[in-house]
């Protein structure tokens, strides 16, 4: 197992587009990274960029105490599972996971035993000699995981490997996952745009976009206190609700908001330095907190409601706001309907504001 350093890591290809701009991260012997962002966002490059697939155009990568800028991707000691199985068709599975060890030469008995050891973690042992062609998608993925434990990494490598799933099977490898690193305790990084494999996976997540790390936390630390408008609006399904508010003044640490529709909310425990009257804030707030209230500030318009058994999201209009909010109910409130007016609360402590930049304002 190893930890990993980066320091001031750059990729800039030949047509001086720069897709990585000088990231900085520690990711810490044993723990589970997630690299999250829309398309694009330069993680799976950066991703490449660790196992040496890569160059690295500036910048200083650590595996462990070694600086691996220039060591060769074999001797980096990583593995790197891929969105396709890439399994040799005419190959067995025990011959698809025992190859790189036959190529570097291992004993054979070696050989048998730290197969059949990955096949026992893996649960694929009655899989062995059967040909990819008669596996499932979940199984070739098991045996290309399994093709990476054989050579003991000291750091697990994952290019969106469950992509290629369906839904039923994507929560099931999940599932595996977490089980497999609880047991290895090996050093992974995983990369994925799917924002519930992040939040459920990683002990941490780092949060790309345009190159750039957005934020970097535990699942729930970037849920409950974004750092920007970008990451509250990435992490989340339905994603969190934002308002156009202005300041209309503060007294006594006390925060009067404007409502595009005239209303006015009251928010503290906020710092606010640099802000005055006038100026223009984003108000956020998740579906979930969002509840109906006869007494409630906010009156809508219900625009569409969508049935999901447990739960119910209502897609509603506010006046003055562009966007459509989502409020998320318990799936028992099917007396709602389209084109219903309702009033919600606004739980305080649930509410994020953010500046004209887009950066949150902390709490006090």
């Amino acid at each position: 197992m190893a930890h990993l350093r980066l320091r001031n890591i750059q990729k800039t290809y030949d047509n001086q587009q720069a897709v990585i701009h000088g990231v900085d991260l520690d990711i810490a012997d044993g723990e589970f990274v997630v690299f999250v962002g829309p398309s694009g966002c330069g993680k799976s490059t950066l991703l490449r960029m660790i196992a040496g697939l890569e160059e690295i155009s500036g910048g200083e990568l650590f595996i462990g105490e070694q600086l691996a800028n220039d060591i060769a991707p074999a001797k980096r000691g990583v593995a790197m599972v891929f969105q396709s199985y890439a399994l040799y068709p005419h190959m067995s599975v025990y011959d698809n996971m025992a190859f790189s060890l036959k190529l570097a030469g291992t004993p054979k008995a070696d050989v048998e035993r730290m197969v059949k050891r990955a096949a026992e973690i893996l649960q694929i042992t009655h899989l062995l000699d059967r040909k990819p062609k008669a596996l499932s998608g979940g199984q070739r993925q098991r045996v290309a995981i399994g093709r990476a434990i054989v050579r003991k990494p000291q750091v697990f490598l994952f290019d969106e490997p469950l992509s290629n799933l369906d839904a039923a099977l994507r929560v099931q490898m999940r599932i595996e996952l977490s089980r497999l690193h609880q047991e290895l305790g090996t050093t992974m990084i995983y990369v994925t745009h799917d924002q519930v494999e992040a939040m459920t996976l990683g002990d941490r997540i780092v949060v790309f976009n345009g190159g750039h790390i957005e934020q970097v936390g535990t699942p729930l630390e970037l849920y409950d206190h974004p750092a920007n408008l970008f990451v509250a609006g990435f992490l989340g399904s339905p994603k969190m609700n934002f308002i156009p508010v202005t300041l209309q003044g503060q007294q006594d640490g006390v925060l009067k908001l404007a409502l595009p529709d005239g209303q006015t909310v009251q928010l503290s425990g906020r710092h606010t330095d640099g802000l005055s009257s006038g100026s223009a804030l984003t108000l956020g707030i998740r579906p979930e907190h969002l509840s109906p209230s006869e007494a409630g500030i906010l009156q809508v318009r219900i625009d569409l409601v969508e049935h999901l058994g447990d739960s119910m999201v209502a897609y509603v209009e506010l006046p003055g706001v562009n966007d459509i909010l989502a409020v998320k109910l318990p799936g028992d409130r099917s007396n709602l309907k389209a084109g219903d007016l309702m009033r919600l609360h606004v739980a305080e402590t649930h509410l994020h504001l953010f500046d004209a930049a887009g950066k949150a304002l902390p709490r006090l």
